[in-house]
């Protein structure tokens, strides 16, 4: 009797053991083997903060379509109605900025004292043109009608400097004004002006650079720019802007100067522009597309050469003028839509992991995770975002993160990095076997956007992601 009890009880404890394993390989998992894969890369375009196209601000549908938006206000949208009064909240209204802002939009920001147009005007304010008693010429040529205060009049540059300085106060605060481009000189803050048509020329290097200084304490967030290699672009480690995007022969003369500098002409002064050529490994290089030639034929026609004059500027963004168009246009046209993507592929960083080694280096369910970074775009990404790697359990909540050492600006297109970041993983530890990981728990690589808070940045990769977190491995 004894024995035929035995008998039928040793199977039944075998089986409730090996139900019981079972249980356990469904919720939790041993953290044995070590893992080591490599993560497929995309050719995909990517909308990515801080680069791309920077429509106007005002135009909700194409600004939806990107990560940036450009403004420029002029001198008179500012202060329209006295010395002490500055409409910040007419420009944030007019430009929908609060909204963009709530987007995780960044702006590039442009200050303008003359802006040709159709009609005869004045875009400095009214208060301000009497203080300099009118110092300045009144046209009507090619460009348009306008004003172009004499830049060399010493009130005028003292009330330009506390229009800057204010400015910085209300939006210089972070980083959502992300690049600054000077600005305040010339028809449409380019640094030039038609002189053949008997409007005074620009000022010398000296008085330039008291236009200069108030940029400097204004936005220490942002990345200021020029429109041409000067030596203050040089000393000051500024970027660069070509309004002419995709224009040839503009183009050419332009990353000439970049490279070999040359003269002044709107100054007359020798040796004003010099050798620029390394700047885009730490400044960036933006502009907008050329009014010149029909869009239709940068984007379409010509696309290929478009792509590749923006590539070797290595341009990060273009705006305001963008191919950016209406989605009936794409639905339409897919060559152009095709074209569009070609360009904004032309631009940029293209962050991506091509591998990954996640091994478990201490019993209380430690791992190390060494992760390969590439840059297969044309620039770095020029601000130094936070990167965390995660743990989410299989709700996708987060259970941990650790900060990885990661240098983004460093990351220049073709090189690699590898970083290694230790992380708790295991949560349970099981006296015979070690770790215990949930089953449907995720390593996961965010990097962060300070000013929302939120996993901004799309890798270039084909990989799932979670809630913007790019997933390394599941345990399953």
């Amino acid at each position: 009797m004894t024995k035929r009890v035995l008998a039928l009880f040793f199977p039944m404890v075998i089986l409730l053991f090996l139900l019981g394993c079972q249980e356990v390989d469904e919720d939790m998992l041993f953290l044995q083997k070590d893992v080591s894969k490599e993560l497929p890369l995309s050719d995909k375009p990517i909308i990515n903060p801080f680069m791309g196209y920077a429509p106007c601000a005002d135009c909700e549908e194409e600004a939806e379509q990107a990560s940036m938006v450009y403004v420029d206000v002029t001198f008179r949208e500012l202060q329209p109605n006295n010395e002490h009064e500055f409409d910040f909240e007419g420009i944030e209204k007019r430009n929908f900025l609060h909204r963009w802002r709530s987007e995780g939009k960044h702006v590039v920001f442009r200050f303008v004292c003359d802006k040709p147009s159709k009609t005869e005007h004045l875009d400095i304010p009214d208060w301000l043109y009497e203080k300099i008693d009118g110092d300045g010429t009144e046209y009507d040529m090619k460009y348009g009608k306008g004003f172009a205060p004499d830049y060399n009049n010493p009130v005028f540059i003292e009330y330009h400097a506390k229009a800057i300085k204010a400015l910085g106060e209300y939006f210089g605060k972070d980083n959502f004004f992300s690049y600054i481009e000077l600005g305040s000189l010339g028809h449409w803050g380019e640094w030039h002006v038609n002189y053949e048509a008997g409007i005074q020329r620009l000022p010398q290097a000296d008085v330039r650079e008291q236009y200069i200084a108030p940029y400097l304490e204004a936005f220490p967030h942002a990345k200021l720019m020029m429109r041409r290699p000067f030596e203050a672009a040089k000393a000051y480690g500024f970027g660069l802007y070509n309004d002419m995007a995709g224009e040839p022969e503009s183009t050419a003369t332009w990353l000439d100067w970049i490279q070999n500098g040359g003269d002044f002409n709107q100054t007359m002064e020798k040796g004003a522009l010099v050798p620029m050529s390394d700047a885009w490994k730490t400044a960036p290089i933006g502009g907008e597309m050329t009014s010149s030639l029909a869009m239709d034929y940068l984007i379409k026609t010509n696309i290929e050469q478009t792509a590749a004059m923006v590539a070797e500027s290595h341009t990060t963004f273009l705006g305001p003028k963008t191919p950016l168009r209406s989605d009936d246009r794409y639905s339409t046209d897919g060559l152009y839509r095709q074209g569009t993507d070609t360009l904004l592929k032309s631009m940029g960083y293209r962050i991506g992991i091509s591998k990954v080694e996640i091994s478990k280096i201490h019993s209380s369910g430690i791992v190390a995770a060494e992760l390969t970074w590439h840059n297969g775009g044309v620039a770095p990404l020029y601000f130094d975002l936070p990167v965390y790697l995660y743990v989410l359990d299989k709700a996708h909540t987060v259970q941990t993160c650790s900060l990885v050492d990661l240098k983004l600006t460093s990351l220049l297109p073709g090189k690699t990095i590898k970083t290694t970041t230790k992380i708790q993983l295991a949560r349970e530890i099981d006296s015979s076997s070690g770790p215990l990981v949930p089953a449907g728990t995720s390593i996961c690589i965010g990097i962060v956007d300070p000013m929302t808070g939120r996993s901004a940045v799309a890798l270039a990769n084909d990989v799932s992601i979670i809630d913007g977190r790019m997933q390394l491995h599941q345990y399953s």
